[in-house]
């Protein structure tokens, strides 16, 4: 299974009929929880997502006839994503989790939301053709290869946007890999160094962006509530934040593509991400970079190209351990850019945490792969003695 996610050119009418799929998903959703409290109140076992759908089969024919315009699988779909929500509550109350989570009512003013469509969808060079809706262009010609079986299709809008997204069922057709070994680094100052010095820059698109976004959010907070000024305030703000995040998209799309475009063996860290967010400091910085977002591209386009990951130990001292001499650190600030060694070493921080990530991946495919081999693996990679203080000195944050 693989998907595709491309935008959508819709017309005034094929816009409309998005919305009204998205409203109907959303009023199903909102129905079927109110009759899941309603039969907890009384006592009753909470009816099933069937159940619910043979009601609304009932009300399309009587009190709710707008239901009859749009496809089945906008309400069927909801009240699946109800179940699975109503579910997990209850889940998490026997797990004694804080927070429980129990499913919420869905608003228009939260989002128009997404809708599920499933059934005879196919798609062409350069349109896309759902039922009830009818083929929609696609903005991005060629980009869904024509003639691949289309299993479903999800539809959302973002900041006036639309975009769909089809699961599809094909053989994997993984490319040639490269013939390069690759130890990557990712951080806040620079968003990725490699083991061979290469570095791709950190666009920082919400720290470029935070001036505007604090202007427009004025703005808003000084519009009328409900007025068609705040609509439109509230619109623009949503288009600068959909804007941040394509800045940040596109950064770490290129670096992913081309570390794996490159390598044939790529060797990254075990990261530990809500506990890096608990430093406030670099809290939003961490959120600006999404370098879980960059690991998570870069293992599953790994995985499509036929390429290794390996991932360090949590452990790993990669930004303290000489990629010399083997010799770890005791102390290593995170002021301290330029890492010394005292056999003589000297290489930029970064660069030397993505040399010892590029030994460890070395090592380990020698041990897998020739089992009397082991000395030789304890040649290339250096020993991790002992735990680093805060995982924020490691070399994940450099910045």
């Amino acid at each position: 299974m693989r998907s595709y996610k491309v935008e959508l050119d819709p017309n005034n009418r094929q816009r409309t009929a998005c919305l009204q799929h998205a409203g109907a998903g959303r009023w199903a959703y909102n129905y079927g929880l109110a009759r899941k409290i309603e039969a907890r109140k009384a006592g009753l076992k909470a009816p099933t997502a069937v159940d619910l759908h043979r009601e609304l089969v009932v009300l399309k024919h009587s009190t709710v006839p707008w239901l009859a315009n749009v496809s089945k699988c906008a309400p069927q779909q909801a009240l699946r994503n109800l179940d699975t929500a109503y579910r997990n509550f209850f889940r998490r109350c026997k797990s004694g989790v804080k927070k429980k989570g129990f499913p919420k009512f869905k608003s228009r003013k939260r989002g128009i939301g997404a809708f599920y469509l499933e059934g005879s969808i196919k798609v062409t060079n350069r349109t896309i053709k759902f039922p009830r809706i009818g083929e929609l262009r696609l903005k991005e010609r060629g980009y869904i290869p024509p003639g691949v079986v289309i299993k479903s299709a999800v539809i959302s809008e973002r900041a006036g946007h639309w975009f769909v997204s089809v699961r599809t069922d094909e053989e994997a057709s993984p490319h040639s890999p490269g013939s390069e070994v690759l130890g990557v680094d990712v951080g806040i100052k620079s968003l990725a160094v490699l083991s061979d010095g290469t570095v791709f820059e950190n666009p920082k698109a919400l720290k470029a962006a935070e001036r505007r976004l604090r202007q427009i959010q004025k703005a808003v907070s000084r519009k009328q509530k409900g007025s068609g000024n705040c609509r439109k305030a509230v619109a623009k703000l949503a288009r600068q934040h959909y804007r941040v995040a394509c800045v940040r998209s596109d950064a770490i799309h290129k670096a992913t593509t081309s570390i794996i475009k490159r390598s044939s063996l790529v060797g990254i860290e075990s990261l530990n991400i809500a506990g890096m967010m608990k430093n406030h400091h670099v809290a939003r910085s961490l959120s600006d970079a999404s370098l879980s977002e960059l690991h998570r591209q870069i293992e599953y386009k790994a995985e499509w190209a036929g390429i290794t990951v390996v991932k360090a130990d949590r452990f790993f001292a990669s930004s303290k351990t000489c990629s010399d001499c083997g010799l770890v650190k005791e102390e290593l600030k995170l002021s301290e850019r330029t890492f010394k060694c005292k056999c003589g070493f000297d290489a930029e921080r970064d660069l030397n945490a993505a040399i010892n990530l590029k030994n460890l991946a070395v090592s380990s495919t020698v041990v897998a792969c020739c089992p009397g081999g082991a000395g030789r693996s304890h040649a290339l990679v250096k020993p991790p003695v002992g735990q680093e203080p805060n995982a924020i000195q490691d070399g994940v944050l450099n910045g």
